[in-house]
């Protein structure tokens, strides 16, 4: 006989094996914004806005604004185009690699608020970060080599499974 145990919170989210899903969400978010830096932080306020993730009465409430998700979105934008120009760093390069470590661990936090706790959605979006930072480079590299040395090609289906994934993620945290 299955003899599972649920515990409701305050909140009144059902907390057994909730924990564990909103930090595996928070580690896959971090592996988007090794990816893409803004791309992670888009998603996660859309979904704030949308309500998919209740974050109102949190710290972070800012994310549903009406402001806040077109913002990103811009800035999302802008770093897919910028991804493309010759002159673009490196992404293991320090700052870029920084942003994106933080810009993990803020989305982890963020997803993981709702059914977990932020310090162990934060710590799971920053490793998921660094994943994703290190992996894609590599991936983007192969990728390039495929195509016969040309990057484009390589960066833009790098940027269509980072949208992909970060829609994803977050719409299944609903």
């Amino acid at each position: 006989m299955d003899q599972r145990h649920i515990v409701v919170t305050s909140h009144g989210f059902e907390t057994e094996g909730c924990v564990l899903r909103f930090y595996l969400f928070a580690l896959l978010i971090g592996v988007v914004a090794g990816s893409r830096t803004f791309t992670a932080p888009a998603a996660v306020s859309w979904g704030a806005r949308f309500q998919w993730l209740h974050l109102s009465a949190t710290p972070l409430g800012f994310l549903g604004t009406l402001a806040a998700p077109f913002i990103l979105t811009l800035l999302a934008i802008g770093e897919l185009i910028i991804d493309k120009l010759p002159n673009t760093p490196s992404r293991k390069a320090p700052t870029g690699f920084v942003a994106r470590i933080v810009s993990g661990a803020f989305c982890g936090a963020a997803l993981s608020l709702a059914g977990g706790g932020a310090l162990g959605g934060l710590i799971a979006g920053g490793v998921g970060a660094v994943v994703g930072t290190l992996g894609f480079s590599e991936v983007r590299a192969r990728l390039a080599k495929a195509f016969g040395g040309r990057d484009l090609p390589a960066a833009l289906i790098e940027d269509a499974c980072a949208i992909a994934a970060a829609v994803g993620i977050v719409a299944a945290t609903r």
